[in-house]
């Protein structure tokens, strides 16, 4: 089995790549000599614009705040896909390219759930939490590779859950009222993206428990 085969079957499990617009983006993509690290950092500016925009709707009330957060977190998703698909059917996979698809990576969650701390009904500190836990259990999937074993992808809180949860909150605030975005317990407010945050924090905690469990035995 040669590197470029290795590298396919080591990758996140994702359907869409069966998708026909998924494989039509990537031959057009590789006709055109698009490069995969342009790909990634695309999708990590993708990113930055989302946490931007998060942070923006505690600045003014605007819905397009919220449709620009969602648009940069599936935009991200798709880059994240398709720069390897494209490496790949181009030959251009490398050691460089692996830099390129992982510093991103942290740059994308740490700006997106950043912002969504700063967000309106966010909560900083659960903003930086889920950053740190968000990075944390991916720099583990990667040290069982350096060790020797294949990436870890499992959840249940991994890459595209976290953004599906910001793009559900995202979307949710677009069409509600700005008041349905604060919940009332008695003299306690809770905004519904703090409890994205939350959420994400929670599955993040066990998300990390669960790799650490399967990468300690596959390295034994």
């Amino acid at each position: 089995m040669n590197e470029s085969a290795v590298k396919a079957i080591d990758r996140r499990p994702i359907a869409t790549r069966n998708r026909k617009w998924a494989q039509s983006a990537t031959v057009w993509l590789a006709a055109r000599n698009v490069s995969p690290n342009a790909i990634s950092i695309a999708g990590m500016c993708a990113c930055i614009a989302a946490g931007l925009a998060l942070g923006l709707t505690s600045v003014e009330y605007n819905r397009i705040f919220w449709l620009v957060a969602a648009l940069g977190a599936q935009l991200r998703l798709t880059a994240n896909m398709l720069d390897g698909m494209v490496a790949l059917a181009s030959g251009r996979d490398s050691k460089v390219g692996e830099l390129y698809n992982e510093v991103p990576d942290r740059v994308s969650d740490a700006a997106m759930f950043i912002g969504a701390g700063y967000a309106w009904g966010g909560n900083v500190a659960l903003g930086y939490v889920a950053t740190i836990l968000g990075n944390f259990h991916c720099l583990r999937s990667r040290r069982r590779k350096i060790a020797g074993g294949p990436n870890e992808f499992c959840g249940p809180m991994a890459k595209q859950h976290r953004m599906l949860v910001i793009t559900v909150v995202c979307l949710y605030s677009v069409v509600v009222p700005r008041s349905w975005q604060i919940f009332h317990f008695d003299d306690l407010e809770i905004g519904v993206m703090a409890l994205a945050l939350t959420l994400i924090i929670a599955g993040c905690l066990v998300t990390v428990v669960r790799r650490l469990q399967r990468i300690a035995r596959g390295l034994r």
